[in-house]
């Protein structure tokens, strides 16, 4: 087989190596909820406000990614499954080089977010629960996916004909259709700070950190 031929090669810079460059640690955020929870917009706020204060961050979003390197991928459950693997697998490797991701999917099951948190075993993991009832979504229907799934003209829209199973133990839970966005991305900020993965400090400081 291919894979017995493979021996990844391991090079000399360390993930703390780059924390200390960075000045601050590298994590995945993962915001799960439905369509219209405000998983995006929420995602964007925060890495504005991270870049604001010198933080390296990127937001992975599902719609952006499902133009590119997903594009082949549907929204049967297998599909659904396959597109959150390759998220996952791509997450690790960009928090690996010292970025805080912040990464934007449905992940409507339960097994697959499991995978995710599995896979990143040796890296600050959190999972993040934009809580949101679903009839305030369908009112929001901010790409009008809702009205599109309530004509039959989408199948298999989460939420409506597909099941979304919500976090049980997430580190985190955002109520958005209670809580103001500021206050959203002020609680996400708050507790990146309290897990120390970022700092109230200047990423020029030469920090010293050791490995997560």
């Amino acid at each position: 087989m291919i894979k017995d031929n493979i021996f990844p090669f391991q090079g000399s810079i360390k993930q703390s190596d780059r924390h200390c460059l960075n000045g601050h640690r590298s994590a995945l955020v993962w915001f799960t909820g439905l369509s219209g929870s405000g998983k995006s917009t929420l995602a964007h706020a925060l890495e504005e406000h991270l870049f604001n204060m010198g933080i390296r961050s990127y937001v992975l979003d599902g719609d952006n990614i499902r133009v590119g390197l997903n594009k082949d991928l549907g929204l049967s459950p297998e599909h659904r499954k396959e597109n959150i693997r390759r998220i996952a697998e791509v997450s690790k490797l960009m928090v690996d080089s010292g970025i805080l991701v912040i990464a934007a999917f449905i992940a409507p099951y339960r097994n697959s977010r499991m995978f995710v948190r599995e896979l990143m075993s040796d890296y600050p993991f959190f999972e993040c629960y934009v809580r949101c009832p679903v009839d305030v979504c369908e009112t929001r229907d901010p790409k009008g996916l809702y009205e599109k799934a309530r004509k039959g003209e989408i199948t298999n829209m989460t939420g409506i004909a597909a099941p979304y199973e919500e976090p049980e133990n997430p580190e985190l839970v955002v109520d958005t259709n209670l809580v103001p966005l500021n206050k959203c991305v002020d609680r996400l900020i708050g507790f990146l700070t309290a897990s120390k993965i970022i700092f109230s400090r200047s990423p020029n400081d030469n920090l010293r950190f050791s490995n997560p």
